[in-house]
């Protein structure tokens, strides 16, 4: 009796994720297999949800996917 609500709520994250972007969806499920390794089913949960959600964001930061490039220009000082 216990799974029932446990695979309710598989099934609800999986069908959030695949609304969103692939890159979502990989991020969530990274996340999802990162937090069951350290937290069992509660970090499956936790992580598959911090991962959907601020995974694009933190993959960006550290340079891992293409986020906003910004390009510096030097102004050249006529003399």
């Amino acid at each position: 009796m216990k799974s029932i609500p446990l695979v309710v709520v598989f099934v609800a994250i999986g069908v959030a994720l695949t609304a969103c972007t692939p890159e979502r969806t990989l991020d969530g499920a990274l996340g999802a297999t990162s937090g069951l390794l350290v937290a069992g089913p509660v970090g499956l949960v936790a992580g598959g949800v911090v991962g959907a959600t601020a995974g694009p964001a933190i993959a960006s930061s550290w340079g891992i996917r293409g986020g906003s490039h910004h390009r510096r220009h030097r102004r050249h000082r006529g003399h």
